[in-house]
């Protein structure tokens, strides 16, 4: 298979696995980040191959989505070595996903590393990364807001996590992308209390 042929059968596995999903990590959360990140790969000159693969499967496996298990080494080396990839290009696509998630805290080391974490952390903040919240917020039976518990609820996520995320882009892309999206988070938050409280 060539590597045209290879990113079609992982779209096609990914698309048949993750259409439906109700948590904001569906099917078109993958192919937008797929989209940013080779946007950013073309600016920063990356594998572009390497790149899109991972980034079809960073989500493939993810504690969130396995009942708080991670398997996605298991589960992306099945996928890959069903196509032939070779053993080398499994274990970096298996390092670029085990360094993405936001939650396991890991250094991106690598430029296509670099390049999907960034691409998945822009598709939390902005316009569809507030939709995202909102629906994983949802998904988990969280409060949008409590003023008496807001550490259990929906907004509190905004502070423990994406308004962070602006600072912690790798790329000078990423920078770019996130500085407007952040702004607009801001800006949604600042009319959310102000509604909330009955002043708009």
């Amino acid at each position: 298979m060539n590597q045209q042929q290879i990113l079609e059968a992982v779209r096609s596995f990914v698309y048949r696995e993750f259409s439906g999903e109700g948590t904001g990590h569906d099917y078109f959360h993958l192919e937008r980040v797929v989209k940013t990140a080779l946007r950013i790969a073309r600016e920063e000159n990356a594998d572009l191959f390497l790149t899109e693969l991972a980034a079809w499967l960073h989500d493939v496996g993810d504690h969130k989505l396995n009942n708080g298990v991670d398997r996605s080494e298991e589960q992306i080396t099945g996928i890959l070595s069903a196509l032939s990839i070779p053993a080398d290009t499994i274990h970096k696509v298996i390092t670029i996903v085990s360094q993405v998630s936001f939650s396991k805290g890991k250094i991106a080391e690598s430029m296509e590393a670099m390049i999907v974490q960034d691409a998945d952390r822009l598709d939390a903040i902005g316009a569809i990364g507030l939709a995202r919240v909102f629906a994983f917020g949802g998904s988990r039976k969280r409060e949008i807001y409590n003023p008496h518990q807001p550490e259990q609820t929906t907004i509190q996520h905004f502070y423990d996590k994406l308004l962070k995320l602006k600072e912690l882009m790798n790329t000078a892309t990423g920078k770019e992308i996130a500085l407007d999206r952040h702004l607009y988070l801001e800006s949604f938050l600042n009319r959310f209390y102000n509604e909330w409280n009955g002043e708009a």
